[in-house]
């Protein structure tokens, strides 16, 4: 019997978050995959290339706080009951699914391609086993399609995440998510979620551009960008034209991928992704 089953039964109040517009809510956020874990403790699913979205049982929200502005009857079935997962197409859909979400006004025919995919339930009592049977639980009772839980692998060695990770990775995945299988709900950076990557990302705050020379002359040659740490370096590839001639601006934040670390601690072959989503 699951810790939320026996609260139901004893009639115990659960303290569910809320999620405020205000300032962004407080989520679990992952740590990279480097060997450093007992993988056979894990359960391990697909990395999807969507948007994160958070719904507190009446709005749904970027991990910003920001509201998405979806139609109503996307979120008129999901269940009163926090969640936590990517709004999602498909594999490659991600600038897509991006420029569904943000719109101020939802374009109703591209939302109906657009999958809420759960991974994680907030506040919820129990460990993360018990939690992704009750999504899935959830997710068969309120019978919307666009509904979706993320499947979780049980029983993984290092040979299998390995080879799971590689048909992901040829298959146009990202790669893969575990998540600590008798972990109870936390917030913050952890180990008990890891993502393993053929690429890791970070973020940087952007706060200088350098001008570009030959083919990129009065375009953007680079971006200077500071790390969480103070550390600052320069990201030079990754932009297209466009994005030169009218690059991000001082002040915003950036995603970058970069293949390992310097022994200086700084990122190698970094490369520009995006500008950091809501």
């Amino acid at each position: 019997m699951s810790h939320l089953l026996r609260a139901l039964l004893l009639g115990v109040a659960l303290v569910l978050p809320t999620f405020s517009s205000a300032e962004p809510p407080a989520i679990l956020l992952a740590n990279i995959y480097r060997d450093q874990v007992d993988v056979s403790r894990y359960l391990v699913s697909e990395k999807l290339d969507g948007v994160r979205a958070l719904w507190d049982g009446e709005s749904l929200r970027f991990r910003s706080g920001k509201t998405i502005n979806a139609p109503d009857w996307f979120v008129a079935g999901l269940p009163k009951q926090p969640l936590d997962g990517e709004l999602w197409i498909a594999r490659g859909q991600f600038e897509r699914v991006s420029g569904t979400v943000r719109r101020e006004i939802p374009d109703d025919a591209a939302w109906r391609d657009v999958r809420y995919m759960i991974f994680e339930l907030p506040g919820a009592p129990g460990s993360f086993s018990e939690r992704a049977e009750q999504i899935r639980r959830l997710v068969r009772q309120a019978k919307v399609p666009w509904l979706r839980e993320v499947e979780q692998f049980h029983g993984v060695d290092r040979s299998t995440l390995k080879k799971r990770f590689d048909e992901v990775v040829r298959g146009g995945g990202e790669g893969l998510m575990l998540h600590l299988a008798d972990a109870p709900y936390e917030t913050g950076r952890s180990d008990v979620l890891l993502k393993m990557k053929p690429w890791q990302d970070a973020e940087a705050v952007v706060i200088g551009h350098r001008p570009g020379k030959g083919r990129f002359a009065g375009m953007l040659g680079a971006l200077k960008v500071r790390m969480a740490d103070g550390r600052e370096f320069l990201l030079g590839t990754g932009f297209s034209d466009a994005q030169r001639r009218d690059p991000p601006t001082v002040g915003v934040t950036v995603t970058y991928r970069y293949r390992d670390l310097t022994v200086n601690g700084l990122p190698r072959f970094a490369s520009f992704l995006r500008v950091r989503e809501e």
